[in-house]
């Protein structure tokens, strides 16, 4: 089997939906390999039936410490070197309420995934790339990273924590041939609204209510964009906004 016209094996978390989904069609077209990880056997077999044998399904919880740690040794045959790793698994379930209005185990649970998740798969596949001296890590922030908003406490502190440690990983490897790179989007109209709200007309409404949002595609292409450039170019951070 060859690889793709760069020779990059990528794997994306989160990869069953949204903008992970996307994230794994855009590199596909453009010649990449992936490795499709996400806790959704049969939307993840679908993705790979469809684009074939450059897309590998993984079945993979990040909240999952044992599966974490032997992820190099599960990972499918031909896909074994991950160059790129794109840290996109998170979630928001019983968001946009006041702090107040959730219990502490929801709120531990976003930061759960969205953080904890994040730096386990990051520490399984860190050792390759310093072996090889070479790799990539896209960390997927948000705006909320930047700017916190009302009833987002445990998503906001989750992105802010992918802040600091995108940028402490960034001087970790400096010299290291290790590139990392932080995505921070703005509103993307995805499934994301209705894992968080539990209904999917609330969720259309949410997503009305804008005057603009972001497509999964748009997300994706940026993702693409910093994986394109040549080794001597570190993309740090990309803010995407909807324009209004």
């Amino acid at each position: 089997m060859t690889t793709g016209s760069n020779g990059k094996i990528a794997l994306v978390t989160g990869a069953s939906a949204g903008i992970g989904e996307a994230i794994c069609r855009s590199l596909v077209a453009k010649g990449h390999r992936v490795v499709a990880s996400g806790r959704n056997r049969t939307k993840l077999d679908a993705l790979a039936g469809e684009l074939g044998e450059a897309l590998a399904p993984l079945v993979l919880d990040v909240t999952d410490a044992a599966a974490v740690a032997n992820l190099t040794g599960n990972l499918p045959a031909g896909f074994e070197r991950i160059d790129i790793l794109i840290n996109n698994a998170g979630h928001d379930t019983g968001g946009r309420r006041r702090f107040d209005e959730g219990s502490a185990d929801q709120w531990c649970d976003i930061v759960e995934t969205n953080v904890q998740g994040l730096i386990r798969v990051t520490r399984a596949l860190i050792d390759g790339m310093l072996e090889r001296g070479d790799g990539h890590i896209i960390n997927l922030g948000s705006i909320a990273g930047l700017k916190p908003y009302a009833t987002g406490t445990a998503y906001v502190t989750s992105k802010y924590a992918v802040h600091g440690l995108s940028e402490t990983l960034r001087l970790d490897y400096a010299g290291r041939g290790i590139r990392v790179t932080e995505i921070m989007p703005g509103l993307v109209r995805s499934g994301f609204a209705e894992q968080r709200l539990g209904d999917a007309e609330a969720a259309r409404e949410f997503y009305d209510s804008f005057a603009a949002c972001l497509q999964p595609q748009d997300v994706a292409e940026t993702v693409a964009f910093a994986i394109a450039q040549p080794r001597h170019v570190e993309i740090a951070q990309l803010v995407v906004l909807p324009a209004s």
